[in-house]
């Protein structure tokens, strides 16, 4: 889980006002609206499974309390899923504009971090796509698709996509045409280009005009505004999320029976897995053969930033621990920081691993046999929205019904299948947390990697 600098909110530890975590020169702020229950979400969640499974099996489908059936309660985790699909492609694109308007990176060591984060995570990827083509552990899935989702008969499993025979062309096909097309179609992929042109270009117009309080710069407070209060608005749905799965649990095990949990486990664990895979093999081995850190340095100096991310839920939360550990570990301060602090929006490998391999466990699910190019668009799709979440709370979910749309499940299979995924993600999202730690102190060590500078003592 990733959390911006300018960010408007604290997720899970400590909701409190002005929250301080020292980066340098720079102190980074949060300041988000008090929550009317101090309890962390995930403990909120884990309450909605119990309370919703106890519903379900006591009630199954008969009508209690003036009628109720619990197969009404399920239509309010669609709703949720709803509402966070919809609120998903502004907040992507305001978080990018946002983030361009006010980055500050020199292009030399900006080069060298944007290398060594897409060579990290087209690992990620591979071994994503490896664990996924291999295994498939989503075909467990296939002929429960509709019990364990609650679809409603006749409802329509074919892909939302037709495959060419060329990988480009299906890229292509989500360059958007007009300037409204991604917002309309709930195309990650054009809303993030869209993004990322429009904002290179304020960037540059306001370089150029070299006038303070002009214009473009009303133009940038008015980003920066509306991405605020996108997250406020956003961070008050999130707070509904323990009642959307309260009601799909009670639906899902009323109608399937508490059997349904033994189904979910089998995607849980392929999830942690390729995280695990990723972080405690591939990071470990590059920070030894390259950065010259052995695993015992890296991973044992490392544990006290690893343990509080998978805690905490929160790399930002982490960054002056992670800082502490990088200093300890004798990487210099500049290359801690820029890793740490600046590369946020980069080193989002966790979520990005999470969002492929859930891609792809649901379409195996369905029985969908994905050619070579339509799990290429799920990798762009999945990498693109890995940087473009950063910042916003519970990313790996917000973002999730967006590539399973690029991936071309149909609607109701992501309305549905989002709510039961929730009921196992908090413990994935722990997980993604303690990878976008690592991530963060390898891509230190790789940006250290040949600097005779000596190492500053004064990190925090």
């Amino acid at each position: 889980m990733r959390h911006r600098p300018s960010a408007l909110y604290k997720e899970e530890r400590g909701f409190r006002q002005g929250n301080q975590v020292s980066c340098g020169h720079s102190v980074m702020t949060m300041q988000v609206p008090s929550p009317p229950i101090p309890v962390p979400l995930y403990a909120q969640v884990l309450v909605a499974v119990i309370g919703g499974a106890t519903l379900g099996v006591v009630f199954g489908q008969e009508p209690y309390l003036y009628g109720l059936r619990n197969e009404q309660l399920g239509k309010l985790g669609l709703w949720v899923v709803w509402l966070l699909k919809t609120l998903a492609v502004p907040l992507i694109f305001f978080a990018i504009m946002d983030s361009l308007i006010r980055a500050s990176l020199p292009l030399r060591q900006g080069a060298k971090l944007i290398a060594i984060c897409l060579a990290n995570v087209s690992v990620a990827m591979l071994i994503g796509l490896t664990i996924m083509n291999l295994w498939q552990p989503g075909k467990s899935w296939q002929g429960h698709v509709e019990d364990l989702l609650n679809l409603i008969p006749g409802t329509t499993l074919t892909p939302a996509f037709t495959p060419s025979a060329n990988p480009l062309e299906d890229l292509f096909a989500y360059i958007p045409r007009t300037l409204t097309d991604p917002f309309g179609s709930n195309n990650i992929i054009g809303v993030v280009l869209l993004a990322l042109g429009l904002g290179i270009v304020l960037r540059w117009a306001r370089t150029l005009s070299g006038q303070a309080g002009g214009v473009l710069d009303y133009v940038a407070w008015a980003i920066e505004w509306i991405y605020g209060w996108l997250v406020r608005v956003l961070w008050w749905v999130i707070l509904i999320v323990p009642f959307a799965v309260f009601g799909v649990v009670a639906n899902v095990v009323g109608k399937s029976g508490i059997g349904v949990f033994s189904t979910l486990w089998i995607f849980l664990v392929a999830m942690l897995l390729g995280l695990a895979v990723h972080a405690l093999l591939y990071y470990p081995l590059v920070a030894w053969i390259i950065g010259k850190k052995s695993p015992k340095v890296y991973i044992g100096q490392g544990a006290d930033a690893i343990l509080t991310g998978l805690s905490c839920n929160s790399s930002l939360a982490t960054v002056p621990i992670t800082l502490r550990c990088l200093e300890r570990m004798q990487v210099s301060s500049q290359s801690a920081r820029l890793a740490a602090c600046v590369g946020t929006n980069l080193n989002n490998d966790g979520i990005t691993l999470y969002e492929a391999m859930a891609a792809l466990f649901l379409a195996h699910a369905l029985g969908y046999d994905l050619p070579l190019s339509k799990q290429i668009v799920i990798v762009v799709a999945s990498i693109i929205a890995g940087a473009g979440v950063a910042g916003i709370p519970e990313a790996g979910m917000i973002v999730l019904p967006l590539v399973l749309s690029a991936a071309g499940l149909p609607d109701q299979v992501i309305l549905a299948s989002i709510p039961l995924i929730m009921t196992v993600d908090w413990i994935i999202a722990r997980a993604r947390s303690g990878v976008n730690v690592m991530s963060d102190m390898l891509v230190a060590i790789l940006l250290d990697v040949g600097k005779t500078t000596p190492v500053t003592k004064s990190l925090a």
